[in-house]
């Protein structure tokens, strides 16, 4: 029933298919997967993470591509354009040289990204459409439309030897899309009576009951913000969530307000979504960012970034006063149209309080319904897996608690199909045995640097957690290179040290024990710089622990004279 390919096969077991979550499984973000029929492989999505605070210093966190190293991968097949599921095609683009598909608005925010970091995609990106196939060796993938926050998502069902493996992808079921493009539903269900060996999905709101909603019930919420406000209306959310810009735009026209796109995210999605049709923006309704001092504030909407607090982003700038063209005044009204990402709680909350300061009405999605997730919850995920019924079913998407409630959901809704809960590297076999967790790989994080001076290792993370907790302490010594003799006493420069009568007393004596201690140390030792830095190292870090209880990192400067 399941043997896709039995035609070809008409003897002998089908190959086995491998499947290998490489990030994305107990966590948000980061989403990788491999699917593996013997030698050939193809990834499924190449998404980012962005870092806890206590990761100082990194911008992006990837997944650990190094068991990659053991397939040949064909193809990297992407559902959507969320960073998510994108961030990091650029940092895997040279592992291998296969086609990277996608639909047309995923693609467009692609090349981009690779142009940004000197990459040629050449001929690489290929454009689908849903309810295309492709084929990957001996992979066939079928591309279904979803829908979620942003235009041109697609569901996956790979054909395969050992039988149809469908991959949801992100998603919600929006029965009125502002697109007109619903959910392939009537595919999904094919697929299921014809039978299907797997399924993967979303459990991002597996524990939220009832159904997500449509991008359209915003309108209601926004409608209200818009007749009340008596000056500037400026709303921050993610600039992915295309829909929402058109909601958007729309009431502007209504209201006959003037649109500025603010902060460089928002206009070069805003520009990307136009140009390709799926953001349509009134002529003349556009103004730059630049001249909404011109215009009345009573006639003015901004959008813009900085949802989540991100310091350099143009709404927290806007809350400190630091923006080049927008100054918040007490009469305008600052609208928060995103879902606060777990650990931003307190960044939000301090752009919020700057807002506060300068006078400006705040709203929230706790006060009115000015956001929607993209996310499907749990009547959604049951009407999924009933459409379906697959004999195997494995979350994805979403941390442990999520997963473990879509399986429980999956016990009850498919009570014939065997749950897999899977974790990063767990290699999920299916063969003429049935489907199991067979094996594991090594996964984990990649730390990236966004000045793009490369992969930050564990021993760069170590020495910025250092210098956070213990703070920094250069002692300076001048000797003569040909005696040893010390030409001065050492100067002690220090940076990021608590202020405690402890360190004072110790700073006033660290030259004179400096002193004491290189006198003593042998001429030999002296006249050798290398051997004169540990010397210093570690007489300083043997008083500092002793007097203080504490360990600065210590970096000593020997100058020669």
């Amino acid at each position: 029933m399941f043997r896709l390919f039995d035609r070809e096969h008409p003897t002998g077991p089908s190959p086995a298919v491998d499947i290998i979550p490489l990030g994305g499984l107990g966590e948000f973000g980061m989403n990788m997967l491999l699917v593996a029929c013997g030698e050939t492989a193809l990834l499924v999505d190449a998404g980012v993470m962005f870092p806890e605070p206590e990761l100082f210093g990194v911008d992006l966190v990837i997944p650990d591509i190094s068991a990659l190293e053991r397939y040949d991968v064909r193809a990297l097949v992407l559902t959507h354009g969320h960073e998510d599921h994108i961030g990091a095609v650029p940092h895997i683009f040279t592992r291998f040289q296969g086609p990277i598909y996608g639909t047309p608005f995923t693609l467009a925010l692609v090349r981009p990204k690779l142009e940004e970091h000197g990459l040629d995609p050449g001929d690489r990106l290929h454009t689908i459409q849903p309810r295309q196939i492709v084929e990957v060796g001996p992979l066939r993938v079928e591309f279904l439309r979803v829908t979620h926050s942003m235009p041109d998502c697609v569901a996956l069902a790979i054909h395969t030897p050992a039988g149809v493996i469908v991959h949801t992808g992100d998603f919600k079921i929006d029965q009125t899309p502002l697109d007109g493009q619903p959910f392939d539903m009537h595919r999904l269900a094919e697929l299921g009576a014809q039978g299907v060996l797997a399924l993967l999905s979303d459990s991002t709101n597996a524990d939220r009951e009832g159904f997500t909603g449509s991008e359209r019930t915003v309108i209601d919420g926004f409608e209200e913000v818009f007749s009340n406000a008596p000056g500037r209306i400026i709303v921050a959310a993610f600039s992915s969530s295309v829909y929402r810009l058109q909601v958007l735009v729309d009431l502007a026209e209504q209201f006959e307000r003037r649109v500025a796109f603010v902060g460089r995210g928002m206009q070069h999605m805003s520009q990307t979504a136009e140009r390709l049709g799926y953001l349509r923006i009134p002529a003349g309704l556009q103004i730059r960012d630049s001249d909404v001092r011109d215009h009345a504030p009573e006639d003015v909407l901004c959008l813009c970034t900085g949802s989540q607090g991100e310091p350099m982003a143009a709404l927290p700038r806007m809350a400190i006063d630091d923006h080049r063209h927008i100054h918040i005044e007490s009469d305008d009204t600052v609208v928060f149209s995103a879902r606060v990402i777990p650990g931003n709680e307190k960044a939000v909350g301090r752009v919020m309080n700057h807002l506060a300061r300068r006078g400006a009405h705040i709203v929230s999605d706790d006060q009115k319904r000015v956001h929607v997730s993209g996310h499907g919850s749990g009547e959604e995920l049951k009407l999924v897996l009933s459409l379906v019924q697959p004999r195997f079913f494995v979350p994805i998407h979403g941390e442990y608690r999520q997963q473990a409630r879509h399986a429980r959901m999956a016990r009850l809704v498919a009570p014939a199909a065997t749950v897999l809960m899977a974790q990063d590297g767990d290699v999920i076999r299916f063969d003429d045995e049935g489907g199991r967790i067979a094996d594991r790989v090594h996964t984990g994080r990649v730390l990236i640097d966004g000045t793009r001076s490369g992969e930050i290792v564990d021993e760069v993370l170590r020495d910025r957690r250092h210098l956070a907790g213990d703070g920094l302490v250069v002692p300076v010594v001048v000797i003569d290179g040909q005696s040893g003799e010390i030409e001065s006493m050492p100067e002690i420069i220090t940076r990021g040290l608590a202020v405690d009568p402890k360190h004072d007393d110790v700073l006033r004596d660290l030259p004179g024990v400096l002193t004491r201690a290189l006198a003593a140390a042998p001429a030999e030792e002296r006249t050798d710089p290398g051997l004169l830095k540990e010397r210093v190292r570690q007489e300083l870090q043997r008083v500092f622990r002793r007097r203080v209880g504490r360990r600065p990192l210590i970096l000593p400067v020997v100058m020669e004279v």
